[in-house]
């Protein structure tokens, strides 16, 4: 144990000893029943006496924090509920920390912390699929595989580009899709939040320009914001963004980085027409801009036939590919991947060994087991069907509950449904309505760049609860609207 101790402090040593214990307990850090270190190795390590360290203990023991049990040492008993532990401080925080701003926008308000603590709430404003239908007992069996397998090779580092035959499969798991790629081409990530951290520390230098959709994905402008870039943003409808609207911002702009999301748009659930698909990357092209293709859900389609990606329509390396594994599988699996030809995909490389050396080896190594012998394949179609009938079920559902002068997309595919609420009424406000009924939504101000162009929208999830929840859920936010749930 290390311990921060002064012995030129006013303050004596044994109190420096137990304030430190003290302030572990009652924050939570030493829990009760948790056994202190014994008296005489306590001393040894601190290169104090023993007496010093039962002076400590006494102080502890005498307010009641503390238990001595015959022959066995000191341990840590239940403090009541409120006290805290914290260390006082002379004055505030030091000047640098208080100069500090953070350029992102607080999604979500001070109302949600609350809500986080609640067990009840039916939650329809994640950004995932329902992860308890990944087979986690296979996942586990795979894992277990792994270790026995590669031993202590599947615990190291690993490759920065990452684990080599898992980038194969993706490779021609990416062939299927019209991407012809190599695994020299192919970068794993910590999700494709990294890869999109990455893309644009390499590619945009603070104060330079990007061009988004309106609305985009959250985390997206969180990143944009927080690098103090200039972000301006293109309208999109059913087909996806406006091509022309876009034409202008590139001629006056001169941004240095297109993001757009085409396949079952975050938050709308648009898709890119092939036509206008065409039409964004003439424009890269004419004007010298990289494009940075988000296809977070591509393969989560339910009607209509598939739109070939950026990606496999470039020749020339002008977009720059993303997905990931965590929306399909679950979220915590953290493990995305870049595709892109030429020259940035070295400079990708140096950055991702400077973030974090290389993304969890084990996992890769597993993923590439489960991705491989078509369990992926399968867990996709899986989920493609159940997800088809919960959007369905929403969709129903708010037919049923949602006042008339509410409308609504129907998605061909991904996970949300991006509800225009009636005029007069704004998300934010909504929400704690919400909230009191039981039930949470994304609210549309959470993807827009000005959040209060988003007031008159929310995003609703489908895929992440049965469709008994959703009937529910959406029952409950009829309630929070005043509009038709009695019915």
């Amino acid at each position: 144990m290390r311990l921060a101790l002064d012995s030129d402090s006013s303050e004596p040593v044994y109190a420096q000893i137990s304030g430190h214990f003290r302030h572990s307990i009652l924050s939570d850090n030493l829990l009760p029943g948790v056994r202190l270190p014994a008296v005489r190795v306590l001393a040894a390590n601190l290169g104090v006496s023993r007496g010093t360290v039962e002076s400590a203990y006494a102080e502890l023991l005498a307010e009641g924090l503390i238990t001595s049990r015959q022959g066995s040492g000191f341990y840590v008993l239940p403090h009541a509920p409120g006290e805290t532990g914290g260390f006082p401080r002379a004055g505030g925080w030091p000047a640098w920390q208080d100069r500090l701003r953070y350029g992102g926008f607080e999604a979500m308000n001070a109302y949600l912390p609350e809500v986080s603590r609640q067990t009840d709430w039916i939650a329809l404003d994640g950004g995932a699929c329902d992860p308890r239908l990944f087979p986690m007992d296979e996942f586990r069996r795979l894992l277990g595989q792994v270790m026995r397998r590669d031993g202590a090779a599947a615990v190291e580092y690993g490759e920065i580009a990452g684990f080599g035959p898992l980038r194969a499969t993706l490779a021609q798991v990416l062939a299927s899709q019209g991407i012809q790629t190599g695994p020299g081409n192919i970068l794993i990530t910590a999700g494709s939040q990294q890869a999109l951290s990455l893309v644009a520390g390499l590619i945009l230098p603070p104060g330079s320009s990007v061009v988004v959709e309106r609305p985009t994905y959250a985390g997206a402008l969180d990143v944009f914001r927080s690098r103090n870039l200039r972000i301006h943003t293109v309208g999109l409808d059913e087909d996806g963004l406006d091509v022309d609207e876009l034409e202008g911002i590139l001629s006056r702009h001169k941004p240095g980085l297109i993001y757009t999301i085409p396949n079952f748009h975050n938050p709308t659930g648009a898709c890119l027409s092939g036509q206008r698909r065409r039409q964004l990357l003439s424009l890269a092209g004419r004007f010298d801009v990289p494009v940075l293709e988000d296809d977070y859900v591509g393969d989560i389609r339910y009607e209509g036939h598939a739109q070939p990606t950026l990606k496999s329509l470039d020749p020339d390396g002008r977009v720059i590919y993303m997905s990931t594994f965590s929306k399909m599988l679950i979220p915590g699996l953290r493990v995305g991947f870049v595709v892109a030809d030429g020259p940035v995909y070295a400079h990708l490389l140096r950055s991702k060994r400077c973030h974090d050396l290389a993304t969890c080896n084990l996992i890769q190594r597993a993923l590439k087991d489960y991705v491989s012998v078509g369990r992926y394949a399968a867990h996709l179609q899986r989920s493609c069907t159940l997800y088809r009938r919960r959007r369905d079920a929403m969709l129903a559902a708010l037919e049923r509950h949602m006042p008339s002068e509410c409308s609504w997309l129907r998605p061909k595919g991904g996970l949300f449904v991006w509800l225009r609420l009636p005029g007069g009424i704004k998300a934010s406000e909504l929400l704690p309505n919400a909230c009191e009924e039981g039930v949470i939504f994304a609210p549309g101000g959470n993807f827009h760049l000005d959040p209060a162009q988003g007031e008159g929208f929310m995003r609703l999830n489908f895929a992440s609860n049965s469709e008994e929840v959703i009937e529910e859920g959406i029952r409950r936010l009829g309630m929070a609207m005043g509009g038709r749930a009695g019915t």
